[in-house]
């Protein structure tokens, strides 16, 4: 099976000791259209990526393409959107099956929720050693 990356073009936004700040700006597939300007599906945001880099050879503001492989891309979003989301719904359903009640489910819900983000912010660390994102020149 090959194995594809996700690769976005950048700018270098800092560049800090071994690390280089990467802003990439993110568009909605729609963004490209006419009428984008006056739609309020036609979304852009900025993103900040942080790589680490001891080449030292990029300069500030210089156009770079950042990388990772597309198992990177699935995992942030099972850890960001399936896990919550199934953790949410279970304690939703614990609570109102086991309580009777709406309220306790919604509560159990919001509880689950906040100490599943509140985990994941202590374990950041390591989980930032996991998603590796690589950095390389632009060559015409």
């Amino acid at each position: 099976m090959k194995r594809e990356n996700i690769i976005h073009q950048g700018k270098v936004e800092r560049i800090e000791k071994n690390k280089i700040f990467v802003r990439i700006e993110q568009k909605a597939a729609c963004s490209e259209c006419h009428a984008a300007s006056g739609c309020i599906v036609a979304d852009k945001n900025d993103k900040i990526i942080e790589v680490n880099d001891y080449a030292g050879c990029y300069a500030l503001q210089e156009d770079v393409l950042v990388s990772t492989r597309s198992s990177m891309g699935l995992f942030a979003v099972v850890v960001a959107y399936l896990i919550p989301l199934l953790s949410v719904a279970i304690a939703v359903i614990t609570g109102i099956t086991v309580c009777n009640s709406e309220t306790v489910g919604g509560f159990a819900g919001l509880l689950v929720l906040c100490f599943y983000y509140f985990i994941l912010y202590l374990i950041r660390d390591k989980i930032k050693k996991n998603l590796l994102f690589t950095i390389s020149k632009i060559t015409d």
